[in-house]
């Protein structure tokens, strides 16, 4: 998942900063008259003197952040009036560009804070959050919102074809002009007052939402006092339990956490049945219980805040407002093809949930298959089917060996980039670590970090970022990390990892690949600066890498004895990527879906739901009328556990269909890869000249074409998942 920048998010195309005024006597004139820009102060006032300006942690306090931002947002101000009060006439550099260089404090501030208050929150940063995000939306609009500054962009757009500018040029040209319409530039001025409003509350509700989730994922934890309930699961997952108890201040007992999703990974191995039921029930419930963890009124205010703000722009939901840059293009493309998959995917549901059902049985069990049984049932099955037990494939990824002789050598092999460890550079929590990235020609082109452990001030979910974005306008280079939520070994222990925490690691970074290959004039479109449904896409096709032989063979090691994993293990596992899809596919395409009902919501229909009980009971018939088996594979998330559409700054309401439209162009290019070679340098040199490296300065259907040679189809991804002959 790529998290976007709050900044970044409410201000579309005004990025980051300083200021050019026109060139010639005009912009001499205007210089004279134009007030002075104010100047910051504090560790945000210039760039970091660190390696590729790498924000230093060890001069950041959490006192600086508040002051920090309220500056940022001043010199920000004072950069656009001048751009607004130029005498000169609109010209792309006066205006667009100028605008472009506006706010980098802001930017600067705006980055750092972000990345702390979903990876390495507390009390103070959230605090500042609550009270600053407002702010931040209403400061974002009075920029969009200032007619002197849209008459401007409105100019130059106008005479856009008779600029004669490149594709960049005419890309940032278009985005900002575009965005500055969607934000309400075209709007009457009462139209302006509701919408600066309506963005001042989501602000604040969608803030909430996400810091209300994360206290209710720590309090939501299952606590057990009977080590017997814990039957089935490793020594080193027990003694992990009693570690997160011990942290917590509960000695003798034992700590299951939660993760964001509806399933939690120690369904899979716990034996006692009631300690599986109690574990997914707290997940289940974890924000609708009527406490102060409960999301189910700010979910409400939030859906009918969103239909309010579409209908002044004359749309008849958010998600026909909100996906107007989207590859889909409108709601009905994205939700056609989700319901094309229904039919197979209903039909494999219920033929996996038959299957369970015998295992059950032949297990001399007398029930049948609820959601806390089916992970533990369907690794009993797949053991059966394949002759495979995914638990004897954890002593072969132990973690460093994952990232730097898998994730690492992947991309190595494709594009022939290196990466080196370092220790000089100040990280913001001990667990995280760095590494220079070095290009196919050795000069260093950006840094990398990793921060791979779970904690209680750390959101659920795993996600990519930048501290410096790209661009060839200010001479930055990417500043990427990736963040993940792998339980942490006890001390002593050896870090292994799942599987499923493999194809993690793989797939965020991939959106890393696509930070870190940037090569943009701006920051605007630079990097993963592209639509939603488009920018999980190099991501989704990264973690193919991680069950390719070659690569396999050079992380999967056993980390005792140094031993490769087997190859009829690997053949196994790669023959087994297609079981269980019924379930797998099926809780993305019910959380899609789910996120699409509630923004296909007018005002009237929003307006009627005020409750968590209202938001349950939509949520129940929705999912009801899906035609999935939605009782025993239920969605991946709730709404009330939603934070994808309803916290912070994710930004992926009405886009949640991204991470299934991004899988099918994922293995589309798959196809084209194995049809090509595979694993080489010309294969991964071509992914990058065509995707990897425009950023959003291309229609992103012409970058599809250009790397696979045709339109993207669903079939390989039916194909692929066993989905075809259901």
């Amino acid at each position: 998942m790529r998290v976007r920048l709050l900044a970044a998010a409410a201000a579309s195309a005004i990025m980051a900063g300083g200021m050019t005024m026109a060139s010639g006597a005009t912009a001499k004139e205007a210089a004279a008259s134009a007030p002075a820009i104010p100047q910051g102060t504090g560790p945000f006032a210039r760039e970091s003197t660190l390696p590729f300006h790498a924000p230093d942690f060890t001069k950041i306090k959490d006192a600086d952040f508040k002051p920090a931002i309220e500056q940022g947002m001043a010199i920000q101000m004072a950069e656009v009036a001048a751009i607004a009060d130029n005498p000169a006439p609109p010209t792309f550099e006066n205006t667009i560009v100028a605008l472009e260089r506006t706010g980098r404090m802001l930017g600067r501030v705006e980055a750092v804070f972000s990345a702390l208050t979903s990876a390495d929150t507390n009390d103070t940063r959230d605090a500042i959050d609550a009270e600053e995000s407002p702010k931040l939306a209403a400061h974002y609009d009075a920029i969009n919102l200032d007619p002197r500054l849209f008459a401007r962009v409105k100019a130059v757009y106008n005479k856009r074809a008779s600029l004669k500018l490149d594709q960049e040029d005419s890309r940032l040209l278009e985005k900002t002009y575009k965005d500055m319409v969607h934000a309400g530039a075209l709007l009457t001025p009462e139209q302006k007052v509701q919408v600066k409003d309506i963005n001042a509350k989501l602000a604040q509700l969608t803030t909430q939402f996400g810091q209300v989730l994360t206290q209710a994922q720590t309090d939501g934890a299952l606590v057990i006092d009977d080590k017997a309930k814990l039957a089935g699961m490793s020594d080193a997952e027990i003694a992990a339990a009693a570690k997160e108890a011990a942290d917590r201040k509960l000695p003798g007992k034992w700590v299951l956490a939660l993760q964001n999703t509806t399933q939690q990974p120690q369904l899979l191995s716990l034996t006692d049945r009631a300690t599986r039921e109690a574990l997914y029930t707290k997940g289940w419930h974890r924000a609708d219980k009527g406490d102060k963890d409960d999301t189910g009124a700010l979910v409400a205010q939030i859906v009918n805040l969103r239909a309010r703000k579409a209908a002044l722009f004359g749309e008849p939901d958010w998600a026909s407002y909100t996906m107007y840059d989207s590859m889909a293009k409108n709601p009905k493309t994205a939700v056609d093809f989700m319901k094309a998959m229904v039919p197979p995917l209903g039909a494999a549901q219920r033929a996996e949930a038959a299957e369970l059902n015998q295992v059950i049985k032949a297990d001399g069990k007398d029930f049948t298959v609820k959601p806390w049984d089916w992970q533990l049932y369907a690794a009993e099955l797949k053991k059966q089917k394949y002759d495979f037990n995914e638990d004897t494939l954890k002593p072969f990824f132990e973690i460093h060996h994952v990232l730097e002789d898998g994730v690492f050598y992947a991309a190595n092999q494709l594009y022939g980039v290196t990466f080196k460890k370092r220790t000089d550079i100040p990280v913001y929590n001990p667990d995280v670590w760095t590494y220079t990235v070095y290009d196919k020609d050795g000069s260093e082109f950006g840094l990398y970090y990793f921060d791979p452990y779970q904690r209680p001030s750390k959101q659920g979910g795993a996600w990519m970022s930048n501290f410096v974005e790209q661009s060839k306008m200010w001479g930055t280079k990417p500043v990427v990390f990736n963040v993940l939520n792998i339980q942490k070994a006890p001390e002593g222990q050896p870090q292994l990892v799942t599987w499923d925490n493999v194809t993690t690691m793989f797939h965020e970074f991939g959106h890393a690949l696509h930070g870190l290959f940037a090569n943009q004039k701006y920051t605007t479109t630079s990097g993963t600066n592209v639509a939603r449904d488009f920018v999980e896409y190099p991501s989704q096709l990264n973690e193919m890498w991680a069950s390719d032989p070659k690569v396999l063979a050079h992380y999967a090691k056993h980390y005792q004895t140094g031993a490769p994993l087997d190859p009829k293990l690997v053949d196994k596992l790669i023959a087994s990527q297609t079981f269980d899809q019924g379930y797998q596919f099926g809780e993305t395409v019910e959380a899609a879906l789910l996120d699409m009902q509630w923004h296909a919501l007018g005002p009237q229909q929003a307006a009627e739901v005020k409750t968590t009980a209202d938001v349950n009971a939509r949520e129940a018939r929705w999912l009801g009328d899906l035609g999935l088996n939605v009782e025993d594979v239920p969605p991946r998330y709730r709404s009330t556990y939603f934070r994808h559409i309803f916290g912070g700054s994710l930004g992926y309401s009405a886009g949640y269909y991204a991470y299934l439209w991004t899988q099918m162009l994922d293995h589309d290019s798959r196809h084209w890869f194995h049809a090509h070679g595979g694993l080489t340098r010309e294969n991964g040199q071509h992914f990058r000249d065509t995707v990897l490296s425009k950023g959003g300065t291309e229609d992103y259907n012409v970058m599809f074409r250009n790397f696979t040679g045709h339109d993207p189809s669903p079939q390989p991804l039916l194909e692929d998942r066993g989905l075809t002959g259901n």
